[in-house]
């Protein structure tokens, strides 16, 4: 099946069966703005995204590309995670990536961006410590949950990174967005995992800032 513009006809179609109509009115109620949400569930769009990349008569590599990029392109909670969920992330070029980031409005698509797609990027890194020290509370929220994530898979930062890393913490944890204080602090948590002198390095910090290490 390549025609994608039917594909994706076919995939809305398909959310009217994972409808939740609390989970939609529970969004709303905490300013969630799509045009269109069905309430899905996760693990239902996991599924869908599972189902779609292990049939290969319904999503053949060179669509799946395509699909994701006309997925996301549609104003609807539920295509927009499927696209980051489907995405191939050693295909995807940081310009797209940078399109894709400018067009998220919710916390919900941010975290599912990060955690999905952005975090397996080839240069997740430096996407990471772009938007972290960006002025744009979703912008560092994905580069907090980015960086969580390589630093529980062991990644470690070099020291360059480090400092810019502790820098960036310490000014979100004194920032005025609590979604982003609650992505730092896991990122600083994560980091501190990493070993004795990384959880040294960020005890010294927070407390040279006044600031609690949970």
């Amino acid at each position: 099946m390549e025609d994608v513009s039917q594909m994706v006809k076919e995939i809305k179609q398909s959310f009217r069966q994972m409808m939740d109509g609390a989970v939609a009115k529970s969004m709303r109620d905490k300013g969630a703005d799509y045009k269109l949400n069905w309430g899905a569930t996760l693990p239902r769009l996991r599924a869908k995204a599972d189902e779609l990349i292990s049939t290969p008569q319904l999503l053949t590599p060179n669509t799946r590309y395509s699909l994701a990029i006309a997925l996301f392109k549609e104003n609807v909670r539920e295509c927009k995670i499927l696209a980051t969920m489907i995405m191939p992330p050693d295909e995807v070029l940081p310009e797209v990536i940078d399109i894709w980031m400018e067009q998220i409005t919710t916390q919900e698509i941010a975290e599912q961006a990060a955690f999905n797609l952005f975090q397996y990027l080839p240069y997740a890194p430096e996407k990471a410590y772009t938007w972290m020290a960006s002025d744009k509370p979703l912008y560092q929220l994905c580069g907090f949950h980015i960086l969580s994530r390589l630093f529980m898979n062991k990644q470690e930062p070099n020291e360059r990174g480090i400092n810019e890393f502790i820098d960036q913490s310490i000014a979100a944890l004194q920032g005025d967005s609590l979604m982003v204080r609650k992505a730092a602090m896991t990122a600083v948590q994560r980091f501190a995992d990493l070993g004795l002198v990384y959880e040294r390095i960020a005890k010294s910090a927070l407390k040279h800032a006044n600031l609690d290490f949970l």
